[in-house]
């Protein structure tokens, strides 16, 4: 059987290219087998940045999807195409034309617009994205790129408020503490100011690990929810963190809204307009 010829599918936008993406894996995903390569390529600005892009496609027998708003680069982008055979779709340009004809007025051509109108909504996407991709000591390396980081021992409640903090638009990672377990070098060499600890009262942490325990069906007692244990494991975790100058926030019995309240208003304190990064 002769080898079927997957094509790789080049997006070309002016902005970041989101738009172009999710139509084109939405479509892709009719096609779970295919395995087709899809790159991305933002910020087309020049011509000569298409034509390097369509001599390419020319090349890999590829297929163009372009969400480009500006018209010049628009036509130049098609015309290109058509000269050399690549295959190309326009995924703006009917409805741009369509819309200019019926509202009678010219698009403004500006792309990424629509993010800049909703930057917001985008950048509590990508905190929500992020904290979820960290959660649970996943990917230390990437711990520099969080807003706060959260570390405390288990069942102190590190991911249901990284997950609040997340969607208010902080972008959290947390670490979590395990008896007898260095955490990763990556902790201690984070900014001090952007680090909190978290702790709790042996009692409530019992309490919530031996509901977790019942739930999963864990034979039972173990270390994880032998009192003494227990204690001697916060004790540790408490002094580990003072001794490396991370704050560290008493949780018990409060909400997880004055958790984040109080998470905020230290973030603000020390770090004022910088405790966001941009």
């Amino acid at each position: 059987m002769e080898k079927v010829h997957i094509p790789p599918i080049y997006i070309l936008s002016g902005g970041t290219g989101a738009s172009g993406e999710q139509i084109v894996h939405t479509v892709l995903a009719q096609f779970p087998a295919g395995h087709v390569p899809v790159t991305t390529i933002p910020n087309i600005r020049r011509t000569d940045q298409i034509d390097a892009i369509i001599e390419r496609c020319c090349e890999e027998k590829g297929i163009l999807v372009h969400t480009l708003v500006d018209e010049t680069l628009r036509r130049h982008l098609i015309k290109s195409a058509e000269r050399c055979g690549a295959s190309q779709i326009d995924l703006m340009g009917a409805l741009l034309e369509k819309l200019t004809e019926a509202l009678q007025q010219q698009p403004v051509g500006h792309p990424g617009l629509y993010r800049k109108l909703h930057q917001a909504y985008f950048e509590r996407i990508e905190a929500i994205e992020y904290t979820m991709a960290h959660d649970d000591g996943k990917d230390p390396q990437g711990w520099n790129q969080a807003e706060i980081v959260l570390a405390g021992v288990s069942r102190v409640g590190k991911t249901p408020l990284s997950l609040y903090l997340s969607v208010l638009g902080w972008k959290v990672a947390n670490a979590p503490l395990l008896p007898g377990i260095p955490p990763p070098q990556a902790l201690f060499e984070l900014d001090r100011r952007r680090v909190i600890g978290l702790t709790m009262e042996a009692g409530q942490l019992l309490i919530h690990r031996q509901k977790r325990q019942n739930r999963l069906g864990a034979p039972g007692p173990t270390f994880y929810t032998d009192p003494p244990a227990v204690h001697q494991e916060i004790q540790g975790a408490c002094r580990m963190l003072k001794k490396h100058g991370i704050t560290v926030l008493n949780v018990t019995d409060k909400p997880i809204e004055t958790t984040a309240d109080e998470v905020m208003n230290l973030m603000t304190r020390r770090l004022g307009n910088q405790s966001r990064i941009s």
